[in-house]
């Protein structure tokens, strides 16, 4: 590029309007970096090869149920080591805006959690008390609950008697080791059977199985043969990890790719306009200029692609920049939801359309200032017309 100082030059030929037209393209791409790596992650967890901890629910949606009998029909399943079943239950605790993930847990459920440490007393305890409750520590010391304690929900969907008052007693409390994971900290969870015996609704259903499976390796096979045994059924079920699993909770709101899709057109829209008039003023400003180099002997070709290729580079240079400060983010935001978001790096699929639209939207916003100087009239320029 013998000619890269002609452009640079030109490019930083007014700093301030170059700056802020920087600061625009940094700001969009920085949004095109976190918003398409989280549409990255909400359409990358299909395959369940490699985990060893899965989640069955209703093919047809997260929210239908599921009858209980088929946890001994998971658990005879070859490569099945241990397997347990929930039900969300959505209480609210005296206020809608305190809402935290409550749910009906079976025997065994919470020790499919290692990671959710408890002292094996608390959670004997938990078992023997008909009506008892566990919470996470974070939880916990957001409403100053203790050991003892009883908690009222307000149900939602599970009446009880008629009422929707119910009530748990607090015997055991967790905590995460992992501080990335301390969000987990924030749900409760009680005994199914309590719970199947006292709502008004459903009798002998839950929403959701976890299934601890004996070797990763084989967890696509133990997948398929778990989903097979309510094939053609009324109750066909799907089977996918964790991450797949607490998406989908999200995606009811909407079509999360359809939504961020959306965002990013009405941002790079707004783009296009503002690098475009940007480099049509830049042109205007420097058609003498322009003239003396087709004077000096620079061809069309050569001045089409002066013009150009600074317009590719005022996009790719806040291109790039907005992409590298997403990717320096992400791992803050991976922690920062929960689990949901698994992506300690921005995707490499990410970084490959990022560049690709800088290029585009470089070759689309100079075109026509660059054909225009291409079709400059060296006499009419010099004179000003």
């Amino acid at each position: 590029m013998k000619y890269l100082h002609l452009i640079w030059a030109a490019l930083f030929r007014s700093k301030t309007r170059t700056f802020l037209t920087l600061l625009s393209v940094v700001t969009a791409f920085l949004l095109f970096g976190m918003l398409d790596s989280v549409r990255v992650a909400f359409n990358s967890s299909a395959n369940v090869s490699g985990y060893n901890r899965l989640i069955v629910t209703s093919k047809l949606s997260i929210t239908s149920s599921l009858p209980y009998r088929l946890n001994s029909q998971i658990e005879s399943v070859p490569g099945v080591k241990k397997a347990s079943y929930a039900t969300w239950f959505g209480g609210i605790y005296q206020d809608p805006k305190n809402f935290f993930p409550n749910f009906a847990v079976g025997p065994g459920y919470i020790e499919l959690y290692p990671e959710y440490v408890i002292s094996p007393e608390q959670l004997k305890a938990f078992y023997a008390t008909q009506d008892g409750a566990i919470v996470g520590e974070a939880l916990a010391k957001q409403h100053g609950w203790k050991l003892g304690d009883t908690i009222p929900l307000q149900a939602t969907i599970f009446p009880t008697k008629g009422s929707n008052n119910w009530n748990f007693k607090l015997v055991g409390i967790f905590h995460m080791n992992d501080n990335k994971r301390k969000g987990e900290e924030k749900q409760l969870m009680f005994n199914w059977k309590y719970f199947d015996e006292a709502n008004d609704y459903i009798k002998g259903q839950v929403h959701w199985y976890v299934v601890d499976v004996a070797n990763a390796s084989q967890s696509n096979q133990v997948a398929q043969a778990i989903d097979k045994l309510s094939d053609n059924s009324d109750h066909e079920t799907k089977t996918q990890t964790e991450q797949a699993f607490n998406q989908a909770f999200f995606k009811q709101i909407g079509d999360i790719g359809l939504i961020v899709t959306s965002i990013m057109a009405a941002v790079f829209f707004t783009l296009l306009l503002l690098t475009g008039n940007t480099m049509a003023q830049a042109v205007r400003e420097r058609i003498p200029e322009l003239a003396v180099l087709k004077t000096i002997g620079f061809s069309n070709r050569s001045v089409l692609w002066l013009v150009l290729v600074e317009a590719i580079a005022l996009v790719a240079l806040g291109g790039l920049i907005g992409l590298a400060i997403a990717a320096a983010m992400m791992p803050a935001i991976s922690s920062a939801s929960r689990g949901l978001i698994q992506l300690p790096h921005m995707p490499a699929a990410t970084w490959g359309l990022g560049i690709g639209l800088m290029i585009l939207f470089g070759v689309v916003v100079g075109l026509l200032p660059a054909l225009r100087a291409m079709r400059l009239n060296i006499v009419d320029a010099l004179a000003g017309r």
